[in-house]
């Protein structure tokens, strides 16, 4: 009978000692167990810190372009997004706007608003002055040089590049601007000279041809004038002794 008790308290101690590995078998299985899904870091953590371009370029979607940096801007380069706008700069030139100070307007100068003459002078030998009379109620510019036609000319003269002034010539109302006229070499050494008694003049714009300029207009002569090759005109000045320095 002892025999017996001892034989079964032995298994029992046996089967206790196997249920206690198999328990820590168990639980060392349970903790070698990834984590749960939703206990990861989410993948649209990371994206939220990213730029728009980021995201856009990390979506995977290739139909969708990153959003463009110059959209939204119109035309005079103010964005739309509220960046610092830009203002077009003031036009002195011909179209009805406004000058520096606001407070004038400005406007091409045309045969509708100016009054030409031109006269023969002692000095420079061979010259001419070509004076340009504002008429109207508005200052005027005058761009450039004057595009001069004697008789049946058939091309513009040449120019006195070294005239050029550095700021346009703005003639208010009653106010005068001048072009000198190198009409002939004082040596002989120009060509295909002719008389006339004819000259027509026309304007110039701000982008330097005749558009919208209206006309051009006849200017009387006194006498007959001798021209030639040597046929040059200065840029428009806004006084005498410079028109005639060259």
């Amino acid at each position: 009978m002892r025999t017996l008790n001892f034989r079964r308290a032995a298994r029992t101690s046996a089967l206790g000692a196997v249920a206690l590995i198999a328990s820590l078998s168990l639980t060392a299985c349970q903790g070698d167990d990834p984590e749960p899904y939703d206990a990861l870091p989410s993948a649209s953590a990371g994206s939220a810190s990213k730029t728009p371009a980021e995201s856009a370029g990390s979506s995977g979607d290739k139909g969708t372009a990153a959003p463009d940096a110059d959209q939204g801007k119109d035309s005079t380069g103010s964005g739309s997004g509220g960046g610092t706008s830009t203002t077009k700069p003031k036009d002195n030139g011909g179209n009805d706007t406004g000058d520096d100070s606001g407070d004038a307007v400005t406007v091409t100068c045309t045969g509708a608003n100016t009054k030409l003459s031109i006269t023969e002078v002692s000095r420079p030998v061979n010259h001419m002055l070509l004076t340009m009379t504002n008429t109207g109620s508005k200052a005027c510019n005058a761009y450039y040089y004057p595009y001069l036609k004697f008789g049946e000319a058939q091309s513009v003269p040449n120019t006195f590049d070294e005239s050029k002034p550095q700021a346009v010539a703005t003639i208010n109302p009653g106010e005068s601007a001048y072009a000198g006229v190198l009409t002939s070499s004082a040596d002989g050494s120009g060509s295909n000279g002719y008389d006339t008694k004819d000259l027509e003049v026309s304007f110039q714009n701000r982008d330097g041809n005749s558009d919208n300029t209206g006309s051009s207009v006849s200017v009387p002569l006194s006498k007959s004038v001798h021209v030639d090759s040597s046929l040059t005109v200065s840029y428009w000045q806004m006084s005498m002794d410079d028109a005639l320095t060259y």
